[in-house]
């Protein structure tokens, strides 16, 4: 994987299994906010789960509400050290998973890069996966995760994606920063799973 233009990002290394126990170790406990959610998901009781619903509710248009775009961000939010969280994907033939400032746009189109507070990465058509790097850095990967584990390490600025197998990309950032999750629309039933936060665990 080549640099991404203009931000100065490089590739990262495949993970050993040690490395990847002691990224776990930096879990948190994460829910979904319903007060940030787009009118069409729906959320599980517990905050774990969000899918894309036939009917888009009346919901109040807050401010921090996101109006066009399917997606919702996590209650939480990290300002320092390290953290990370894995969402299962299983079954899913789009999905948008990564990272936001809290102070990104909600309302209207969104164009998803680092410059306008999104590190994010994506999946459409079922095997396509690119990086939000603005432009858009087309992803290879050996094999479609099943579940993609997201670790941010503030120290280093860096924000990792990656499978069980090896990490996808890492980004630089500065700023406060909320899990971001789109499971995207139904695709005529074909994208109905829902994106799962999963418990992690620990080796």
């Amino acid at each position: 994987m080549g640099q991404f233009p203009g931000l100065n990002f490089s590739p990262s290394p495949p993970l050993l299994e040690a490395e990847l126990n002691g990224i776990q170790r930096y879990a948190v406990n994460l829910t979904l906010d319903p007060d940030i959610a787009h009118p069409s998901l729906i959320l599980s009781d517990d905050g774990k789960q969000v899918s894309h619903g036939d009917v888009k509710k009346n919901l109040p248009n807050n401010p921090e509400r996101f109006s066009d775009c399917n997606c919702i961000l996590g209650k939480q939010s990290f300002y320092t050290a390290r953290f990370y969280y894995e969402v299962q994907v299983k079954g899913k033939t789009q999905w948008d998973l990564g990272v936001a400032r809290g102070s990104i746009n909600r309302k209207g189109q969104i164009t998803a890069s680092p410059q306008k507070g999104y590190w994010m990465i994506l999946l459409r058509n079922g095997n396509e996966y690119q990086a939000c790097a603005g432009p858009g850095v087309l992803l290879s990967l050996k094999s479609q995760p099943e579940k993609v584990g997201v670790f941010v390490d503030h120290e280093e600025g860096l924000v990792s994606f990656y499978d069980a197998d090896a990490t996808a990309l890492i980004y630089s950032f500065t700023e406060k920063l909320y899990p971001l999750f789109g499971p995207c629309n139904k695709d005529g039933g074909q994208n109905s799973s829902p994106l799962i936060i999963s418990p992690v665990r620990v080796n």
